[in-house]
């Protein structure tokens, strides 16, 4: 355990000297792995997971899913989404702020990106609620709130990667963040009722919005209910009935939703040829980003787990006789500490495969745990000092001070510790529904 500790540390140092977080790892789990064995196995093993993830076919479902989302961006589904939610909720008080958190929601369903939701929901929204006098405070936090519901509301590239590193079901991943996700809507919407609440010049109601307008707000939306069937219903064998008897892997599901997207933007005639290769190469960039830190994070892995931190960890518990629950509070205790200095794909890579052989020894189900690590992830997200959605959001509006967005973004994180809570309390929130499939 020692040794282990020593290569979290160093890790720890690497990334406060602004060392990339998928190097910091590699670099350490190599040289861990080298004095725990030999230089040649060290090698031998990076070579190995290098080739290994450069070829494995389940890892294309993360780029598709990044294709998707971006060609859904640009088709200008976010605005629609937003004028739906506006024209229902826009003559509440708060309403503008509220309409964000529900388009959010939506917008999640299809890109499966936290931060791409963000700072796509910042462009859209973000002018209409200062239009209607909101206060910077309440109008970014929302955003930024909004936003973290992204890597819950499947499809989730997150959510992908638990399953990948844990061998978990992605179908039942995704089925099994619905609810949670449905209920960080809620309990977001009753964050800003409190909002305006306490102050009620910071989200001014706006004009209602007459019927007319709102049915055809909701016909506008029909792309992406489209899309989310595509995705969802194929994975999830709605089409695998006669004479269709059609049943999507996640890799065909995402493959089938990047295409859908494309087709709809070109549609719209929202996609030319310049814009077209302009999201390739930006779907090229992130997902090679985020290979790069699997592949850091399966080689630190592979470190600890030959230096036996996983069995020390158990015999810890065994030795000191401490109950499921007590050990689970540690867990979630040292992912909001780690919240405050790693980003959330960093810090599933680097805890999962450490923490996963624990838990699922002491009992618990993997999907559950799965969907209780991405809300605690998600937290993490708005949380200072990194709040990795309130810095993409600085970096799109410019003008709104950072301590504004921290200060604003408060209520919503304490209903997410709520929701944290009531997933403890109550496994079936994610766990019903995977057992109905």
């Amino acid at each position: 355990m020692t040794v282990s500790l020593i290569g979290f540390a160093a890790v720890l140092v690497l990334v406060l000297l602004r060392i990339p977080i998928a190097f910091a790892m590699g670099f350490v789990g190599m040289i861990g792995f080298m004095l725990e064995t030999s230089f040649r196995a060290s090698i031998s093993m990076v070579a190995r997971l290098i080739i290994d993830t450069s070829q494995d076919y389940g890892l294309s479902v993360i780029p598709l899913f990044i294709l998707m989302g971006l060609f859904v961006n640009k088709g200008g589904i976010s605005r629609e989404l937003y004028a739906a939610s506006n024209a229902f909720m826009g003559h509440f008080r708060g309403g503008l702020a509220m309409a964000t958190i529900v388009a959010c929601g939506g917008f999640a369903a299809i890109s499966g990106s936290s931060l791409a939701t963000a700072a796509t929901m910042a462009k859209v929204a973000m002018p209409e609620m200062r239009r209607f006098g909101y206060a910077d405070s309440l109008s970014t936090a929302s955003i930024a709130a909004g936003g973290t519901l992204g890597i819950l509301i499947p499809p989730s590239v997150i959510l992908v990667i638990y399953g990948l590193l844990t061998e978990t079901s992605i179908g039942k991943l995704f089925v099994a963040g619905i609810v949670p996700g449905l209920l960080g809507v809620i309990l977001y919407l009753i964050a800003v009722r409190f909002f305006v609440w306490r102050s009620p010049e910071a989200g001014p109601a706006g004009p209602r919005a007459p019927w007319s307008e709102r049915l055809r707000a909701l016909r506008d939306v029909w792309a992406v209910l489209l899309l989310f069937f595509l995705v969802i219903g194929g994975l999830y064998g709605l089409f695998d009935v006669a004479p269709l008897n059609i049943n999507f892997s996640p890799t065909e599901a995402a493959g089938m939703g990047a295409m859908g997207a494309f087709l709809i933007a070109l549609a719209r005639r929202r996609l030319n040829l310049r814009q077209t290769i302009e999201v390739l190469m930006e779907t090229a960039i992130t997902a090679a980003s985020l290979f790069a830190v699997l592949i850091g994070a399966w080689i630190f892995s592979n470190f600890v787990n030959i230096a036996g931190l996983p069995g020390a960890l158990n015999d810890l518990v065994t030795a000191y006789n401490l109950q499921p629950w007590q050990v689970m509070a540690f867990i979630l205790l040292i992912y909001i500490a780690l919240g405050c200095i790693f980003e959330s794909l960093s810090m599933l890579l680097l805890t999962v495969p450490i923490f996963f052989p624990l838990v699922i020894s002491l009992g618990y189900d993997p999907i559950w745990f799965g969907i209780v690590v991405v809300v605690v992830t998600e937290i993490s997200l708005i949380t200072p000092p990194v709040g990795l959605n309130v810095f993409v959001l600085k970096g799109v509006v410019g003008n709104v001070p950072t301590s504004t967005i921290f200060r604003g973004v408060t209520p919503f994180w304490l209903v997410d510790i709520i929701r944290l809570f009531l997933l403890l309390a109550i496994p079936a929130l994610a766990l019903y529904l995977p057992s109905q499939m």
